[in-house]
């Protein structure tokens, strides 16, 4: 199972990470990244960058890791000034970008939105968010207006498992799961 842990921006649109704060005094920014591993994300040659609602094209001139982090130099990023000016902004990445996975593999942000379903049929809500934990991912699994109640659950993502069935054309779920739990 592959997994990016994007954010989900609009429907062109995925968050991989964000620039977080100027490294040094050369335009290099530190970045966080919602990628797994996380410097995948320096994979990609050009990241769009989203500062309030601009969205700029910024080829990456070179990036790496440093210390438990990554730092990246943007073209056309070449002082503190320059790099301060960015801090904060999102690294975004139209989705035709995003690698092609295969039939069983999904992007994170795929999930999201998702209704999930028992077998029995029950309506548990939708994937709000997915996260990481040592040994698995977890969804979290909100109640809205359709579920048979508004509880939050926390279901363990686990194909073939507790995951029977993921249909994006019809943006559901079926779980093995019990609705009391």
């Amino acid at each position: 199972m592959t997994r990016l842990e994007t954010s989900h921006t609009d429907d062109t649109h995925v968050v991989l990470g964000k620039l977080t704060s100027p490294y040094g005094v050369k335009g290099w920014l530190k970045v966080y990244s919602y990628t797994n591993p996380m410097d995948s994300i320096l994979d990609y040659p050009e990241w769009w960058v989203r500062k309030g609602e601009t969205l700029t094209p910024m080829p990456i001139v070179q990036g790496r890791r440093q210390g438990k982090g990554l730092v990246v130099q943007l073209k056309g990023v070449d002082d503190r000034d320059a790099a301060e000016a960015l801090a904060q902004a999102d690294i975004v990445l139209p989705k035709s970008a995003l690698p092609e996975l295969d039939a069983d593999e999904y992007y994170w942000h795929e999930l999201e939105g998702l209704a999930v379903f028992t077998q029995a049929g029950e309506r548990l809500g939708r994937v709000s968010y997915l996260f990481e934990t040592g040994a698995n991912d977890v969804m979290v699994v909100r109640g809205d207006e359709n579920a048979i109640d508004k509880r939050e659950r926390l279901l363990p993502f686990l194909p073939d498992d507790v995951i029977v069935d993921i249909s994006l054309e019809n943006g559901r779920m079926v779980v093995d799961w019990d609705s009391e739990f």
